[in-house]
């Protein structure tokens, strides 16, 4: 399998060089020059399958040849942790309304799913190739933690998230400031989680320092991270009686990663009937599907923080399949965002993506009357952004109740006590794994939101670096 930049001006890698590049060299984002169909039979095969071999399965075909092995292994190991048996359980809260819990990792947000999976296969590529990483990372509040937990410690790899400081929750900033292994460091930027990512991108566009200090990329603009997501559509579709069942989703969403997992397995085979994009107050995605302008605003803080991006990176994937993988428009599109704040999605991409997409806009009132209608009607705790997920699903069974909708929980209520104190009147309980990191001291630096200051932070602190002005 080879994989392409959506904006046609970088080379074709092989799967594990997307894995150490994260973002492409022209600015795009890797896809697989196609997607593998995975058949009806091979569906219904999954059921009963160990998350892992489940993941192992439907990854597979993705991955050069020689390193299935490690494939398996490494998703064995990623979700031995996990403290569900089923790692990814769904519990039904209403009539065909699901909710697939994927807050069972080690820091208690969907992203460990992909995390713990990535943190492994980057390992074995480096200690194939014998080399050193440096890892940055922006975050809205759980893809940092979730870097940190699977890469803290390992001698080969140096760790900078950056995050903006005092927009995300408490207990999602201490899973990250709380971290004492020597190879972490958690960078307070002066902004909005935009300006993070903007950054980070700067930093992959510059080739020479990038190649110097040898960055590497977790966000959902790694391609790994999104075909690990794949899984869960799969296995919950299953659980609800895929191939022969359609099933629609509702997907909290802030980068479109999560959400795009979702398309990514229905272009593999799974019957997916809607993928039901919710976003916050910051709504551009669901502005974007509903008048044909992607157009960022200004970034509002909500309860649920990392869900307040403006720029999804990862439309970006899905505008140049919707142009049938049209790269100079694509380099367009993005270019007239850069430059012009903006940009007109083509009306047969726009009518592409409809045919797929849903997207539906919830509040901040919204998101607190729903914690508190769930919790009334079922006993069930949501995250402030699990339950933008279910308000969207309820939009959609209003229009069509025979198709069951999951939607994606994508964060443990404890992460957000205020958020469900001032919804519910009780503040959730914290799990065990939780509980050392609320009284733990921080360690942590706050910096300027400016590309120069960050370069220097970096360079001082990486080992990487280090390494190379001594030879």
């Amino acid at each position: 399998m080879r994989y392409l930049s959506t904006r046609g001006q970088a080379p074709d890698l092989a799967f594990d060089d997307v894995v150490l590049a994260g973002l492409a060299g022209d600015g795009g984002l890797y896809l697989p020059a196609s997607y593998p169909n995975v058949a009806a039979e091979d569906i219904s095969r999954l059921a009963g399958l160990p998350y892992a071999a489940a993941a192992a399965r439907l990854i597979a075909p993705f991955v050069d040849g020689a390193g299935r092995d490690a494939l398996e292994a490494a998703a064995a190991a990623a979700y031995a942790g996990f403290s569900h048996a089923a790692v990814a359980p769904l519990t039904q809260i209403g009539d065909n309304l699901f909710v697939l819990e994927l807050f069972h990792g080690p820091t208690l947000a969907f992203k460990d799913l992909a995390m713990q999976l990535l943190g492994r296969l980057m390992n074995h590529v480096l200690r194939e190739r014998g080399l050193r990483a440096t890892i940055v990372g922006a975050t809205s509040g759980d893809t940092g933690a979730a870097a940190i937990e699977a890469f803290r410690g390992q001698d080969a790899v140096d760790v900078f998230i950056l995050y903006p400081d005092g927009r995300v929750s408490d207990v999602q900033r201490r899973q990250m400031t709380t971290v004492a292994d020597s190879n972490v460091h958690t960078l307070a930027i002066n902004g909005s989680f935009d300006d993070a990512q903007a950054i980070l991108k700067s930093l992959f566009r510059d080739a020479a320092w990038r190649a110097r200090l040898g960055l590497a990329g977790v966000n959902s603009i790694n391609w790994a991270r999104v075909v690990a997501q794949m899984v869960y559509y799969f296995t919950s579709g299953v659980s609800l009686g895929a191939p022969h069942r359609k099933i629609s989703f509702a997907v909290p969403t802030g980068n479109f990663g999560d959400v795009l997992a979702g398309y990514v397995a229905k272009r593999m085979g799974l019957p997916v009937e809607r993928l039901i994009v919710a976003t916050n107050a910051n709504d551009i995605l669901a502005r974007a599907l509903a008048t044909g302008r992607y157009e960022p605003r200004g970034v509002t803080p909500t309860q649920s923080p990392s869900m307040d991006i403006q720029v999804s990176s990862n439309f970006e994937r899905l505008l140049f399949d919707a142009t049938g993988r049209d790269a100079a428009t694509t380099r367009a599109a993005f270019a007239s965002l850069e430059q012009s704040g903006g940009f007109d999605i083509p009306a047969g991409a726009l009518e592409a993506i409809r045919a797929d997409f849903d997207a539906h806009a919830v509040g901040e009132a919204e998101t607190t009357s729903e914690i508190a209608r769930t919790w009334r009607e079922s006993g069930y705790v949501l995250d402030p952004h699990t339950a933008t997920g279910v308000s969207a699903a309820r939009a959609r069974l209003a229009e069509d109740p025979s198709t069951p909708v999951v939607a994606l929980a994508t964060a443990h209520p404890a992460k957000f006590p205020d958020a469900i104190e001032h919804a519910i009147g009780r503040r959730p309980a914290p799990p065990d794994r939780l509980k050392p990191i609320l009284a733990a001291s921080e360690r942590f630096a706050r910096i300027e939101s400016d590309v120069a200051r960050v370069k220097s932070f970096i360079e001082e602190n990486a080992r990487a670096a280090r390494v190379l002005a001594k030879a």
